[in-house]
Parts: C-alpha cells; sequence; structure tokens
C-alpha cells in the first residue's frame, strides 16, 4: 500500500471510513510496520471472531493500574473480554444470570424514569447538550443501578469511564498521569464496594458475583473487580456514542429523519442501521495461538490481529451501497456488537435504553438542529461518538 495506516492520525480520528475503504480494496489483511495485522472485510472479520481457538481474546486481557504504593504501573489480566474458553465459558455463564431477557425487559420502567428526570432539567429551556446532559447520565445510571452502586456518583462513573476508555485509546494519553490516577481512584472505589458488599449482600450484579467468588470458587478477588469494572465502563460508553451517532446520521440525513417522525416504530430500524453504519465500537483485538493464514496473508503465531468491526460493517460484498445510511435495509449480521463467544452480553440492553431515549428525543424536541456548525468526535480509534452534541429545539409551551 502506498499509506501507512496510523490509527492516531487527527483525520483518520475525524472520519474513518475513507481509510477503511480503501484498506478493503487495496490490502484487506495488512502487516502494519509495528508488527500487528489489521483486517477489514466482513468475511476475513468475521473469521477472526468465529475462530477462539486460533485468535485468542488475551490481547483485550491485559489491563493497567496504578501501583499501590504510587511506583510504576502494574499490568494484570482476568477481566472477561480478555478470556478464552472454557475460563471465558464458565465466568460469562455468571455474569449472564444478571442479563437474563426478562430482567432486562424489567428495567424499562425504570429507564423511563432516569429519562423524565434528565428531561425536566432541559425541556423547556430550548437548548441541551445531549452527550453530557442525556445521553451519558441515562446509561451510567441504569448500570450503576443494575451493578448495586450510587446512582448518586454518576459523575465520577462517567468520569472514570470515559477516562479509561477513550483517553487510553487516544492520541498522548496512554500511560498519562491523569489515566494512572483514574484507575487508582475507580479501583479504590470499587474494592471498597465490594467489601461493603460482602458484608451485606444483595440482588445487584456485584453480590452475584461476589457469590461466585464466595460460594463457587469460580472467581478470584482481582477477576471480580475486573468484572464490575468492565461491565460499568461497556455499560456505559456503547449505549452513549450509540445515541449521539443515531441522532447526528438522522440530523445529517433529513429526509430519513423526517420518515422517522412519521413513525416512531421504525426506531429499531434506525438503531440496527446506525450500529452498522456508525459503529460505537470499532474494533477489537486478537492474538495468534499459531501461523494462520488469512486473505492469503500468512499471520505468524503470536502476532497481535486488529479485526475492524466497523470497516466489516461498511463492506459492500455484505451490505450493498453500504455508505448509505438506510434504516430500511436488513441490517442483521452487522458486528457492531462482535460475534461469536464474546458477542456483547449488554447488547439487549443498549438496544432498549437507545429505543427509549430516541422516542423521548424525536417525540418531544420539536425542530431538533445542531445548536453549531460542527461536531467534535471522541478522539479515540476505539470508541466512536460525538464528545459533545449542542442541540436547538423548540421549546414545550
Amino acid at each position: 500500500m502506498s499509506f501507512v495506516f496510523n490509527p492516531m492520525d487527527p483525520e483518520f480520528l475525524r472520519d474513518p471510513y475513507p481509510v477503511y475503504t480503501r484498506l478493503r480494496n487495496e490490502s484487506p489483511v495488512l502487516r502494519h510496520p509495528a508488527g500487528f495485522h489489521i483486517v477489514s472485510r466482513y468475511e476475513g472479520v468475521e473469521a477472526v471472531l468465529r475462530d477462539a481457538t486460533t485468535f485468542s481474546s488475551a490481547a483485550m486481557g491485559g489491563g493497567m493500574r496504578a501501583n499501590d504504593s504510587g511506583g510504576k504501573p502494574i499490568v494484570i489480566g482476568g477481566s472477561l473480554i480478555g478470556q478464552d474458553p472454557p475460563v471465558h465459558t464458565e465466568q460469562r455463564a455468571i455474569v449472564n444470570r444478571g442479563f437474563t431477557p426478562r430482567r432486562m425487559a424489567a428495567l424499562e420502567p425504570r429507564i423511563r424514569s432516569v429519562i423524565e428526570e434528565l428531561f425536566a432539567k432541559f425541556e423547556h429551556t430550548g437548548r441541551v447538550e445531549l452527550t453530557g446532559q442525556f445521553a451519558s447520565p441515562l446509561p451510567v445510571t441504569v448500570i450503576a443501578e443494575l451493578l448495586g452502586l450510587d446512582a448518586e456518583r454518576r459523575d465520577d462513573f462517567k468520569r472514570w469511564s470515559g477516562t479509561l476508555v477513550v483517553a487510553s485509546t487516544s492520541p498522548g494519553q496512554m500511560g498519562s498521569p491523569e489515566l494512572l490516577r483514574t484507575s487508582r481512584e475507580f479501583r479504590t472505589y470499587l474494592s471498597e464496594v465490594i467489601e461493603e458488599r460482602r458484608a451485606h449482600p444483595g440482588s445487584d450484579l456485584v453480590s452475584v458475583l461476589i457469590h461466585a467468588e464466595q460460594q463457587e470458587g469460580v472467581l478470584d478477588a482481582e477477576q471480580l473487580l475486573q468484572f464490575a469494572s468492565l461491565l460499568l465502563v461497556a455499560g456505559s460508553e456503547t449505549t452513549m456514542n450509540l445515541i449521539g451517532n443515531a441522532v447526528l446520521a438522522l440530523l445529517d440525513h433529513p429526509e430519513v429523519f423526517e420518515w422517522v417522525l412519521e413513525d416512531l416504530d421504525r426506531l429499531p430500524g434506525v438503531i440496527e442501521e446506525t450500529l452498522r453504519w456508525d459503529s460505537p465500537v470499532q474494533l477489537l483485538m486478537r492474538l495468534t495461538t499459531c501461523e494462520t493464514e488469512l486473505g492469503g496473508v500468512t499471520i505468524p503465531k503470536g502476532a497481535p490481529v486488529m479485526p475492524l468491526l466497523a470497516s466489516a460493517n461498511r463492506d459492500e460484498e455484505r451490505f450493498p451501497d453500504a455508505q448509505r445510511f438506510d434504516p430500511e435495509r436488513n441490517s442483521a449480521g452487522h458486528l457492531a456488537f462482535g460475534f461469536g463467544n464474546h458477542f456483547c452480553l449488554g447488547a439487549s440492553l443498549a438496544r432498549l435504553e437507545t429505543r427509549c431515549a430516541l422516542e423521548s428525543v424525536l417525540g418531544r424536541l420539536r425542530e431538533l438542529q445542531l445548536d453549531g456548525e460542527t461536531v467534535e468526535r471522541h478522539g479515540s480509534f476505539l470508541i466512536r461518538g460525538p464528545k459533545a452534541l449542542p442541540l436547538r429545539f423548540a421549546s414545550a409551551a
């Protein structure tokens, strides 16, 4: 290829899709000079995610936390997203107890109640910064309550999750003092919650995880902490950016926006097409356990592999006219929530929260439009969504 793929390039972070198209057309399995392999076509990405034996999730399992003594950061593992079968299968079964269809459906009244609380603060003003005032606090509150955490600290939860996910995958931020400080603060808080719940268990997810540690011997203390961290962070960041990306997509496509406003029952199609067209999670990482061949390229054992979910979802061979935002298309098979044994366990919750959120935003905020000319995106190669989304609308009488 005549260019080097640079996920830290500001222009790429602003709009990665032209680069993804070039990768698919010119080098669908590209060996980067840094030693990892980038997989961009749907067929290849799906093959990587399907084959957990050859493509290990261990590449996702490393984490970094501050040494309790303030020294050099300690590299840790144990996160669910970094485990392979059979360990992953056993641990996933534990967390699945908190994400049953019945339990997710039962959350809808509370989700709508949180929406009412948030709308009360801006609905009559004619303006809202949708990310900070709505799209972020909604899923943060819901997942915090599901875990049994104090929802009143949702500003802290948002700050922690945003720093740990976005800042850790943004230019110049990895290993920064702020990131390490945030990691230490987050772990301290969760450790205190876990100890309190050991003494006074409830029906929340943290208590479920503690039971798995104490009674079943499945988790150790570090894995329990990793679980709780993962659920809080992933459960808020993905939904927040899905809501923002959906609103942006509709504002950028006025004819589609009007079509949706005619019948809000069309929102499920909007949500699935947003997931395909502008995926909140852009990519994953895997590690080869043996030498293998993919797309005619030999990948050595121990090589990091980067399957690009967002590129696969724009593959013309899988989704005809893939660059067009079309909620009427059949978006089934998109990879926005992953594929295989690591398919996102919170997918149904994210869809539910987003549907409830969009019903309120589109149904109650009339004459909705951007309050400004441009929208700044997160500076992250992993997460895509609006950093801030200022909107104007006709305030209620």
